[in-house]
């Protein structure tokens, strides 16, 4: 799994290949929702982008680190890739009004097991759920405005991340963690 490229950072380690992955994921969702929020108006996609990148652009790259460092404190290889289908789907998706964004997921090889397997699948979804209440917890102190508008979405996309990646069937993590403990 690891090339030539391959940087540590302590105990975490990661490559370019896995940086340009994250990356390219991390625009192309941010670009999908800011499509699908935007109705087509230029100026419109340009600001929802943004908001876009700090809300689903933070909920999908700290879901996907928390799987990777929970791996490698296993003593796991785990790297993320793109799905490089996956995302071109989410961006015709999204002139269609919705999204449905699979952008990749972390690769894992290692002494995994069944148990390691489901505490690996619950950090993804266990993270958005910590920043879904931030963002809520934020949302008091937030007088109206943007900041708000940007907590508001941040609570609601972090909730629907960890609830989307808690169903129990296909390759989500629900099935993981339920095949772990029920």
């Amino acid at each position: 799994m690891y090339h030539k490229e391959h940087i540590r950072l302590g105990s975490f380690s990661t490559s370019r290949t896995e940086l340009r992955d994250l990356f390219k994921a991390w625009l192309v969702i941010s670009l999908a929702f800011a499509i699908a929020m935007s109705g087509f108006s230029i100026s419109r996609i340009i600001l929802v982008f943004f908001i876009s990148a700090f809300t689903v652009g933070i909920a999908f790259l700290f879901h996907e680190l928390a799987h990777k460092i929970v791996a490698q404190h296993y003593g796991c290889e785990a790297e993320f890739r793109s799905f490089d289908k996956m995302l071109i789907l989410a961006i015709v998706m999204s002139f269609f009004g919705f999204v449905f964004a699979a952008p990749g997921a972390v690769m894992i090889s290692g002494p995994v097991g069944i148990r390691r397997n489901g505490t690996i699948s619950l950090a993804g979804p266990l993270t958005n759920l910590i920043l879904a209440f931030l963002c809520l917890l934020a949302l008091f102190f937030m007088p109206i405005g943007i900041l708000k508008n940007i907590f508001q979405y941040g609570f609601l996309i972090n909730t629907w991340i960890a609830l989307f990646n808690l169903l129990p069937f296909w390759n989500f993590d629900g099935r993981k963690i339920f095949a772990w403990n029920r």
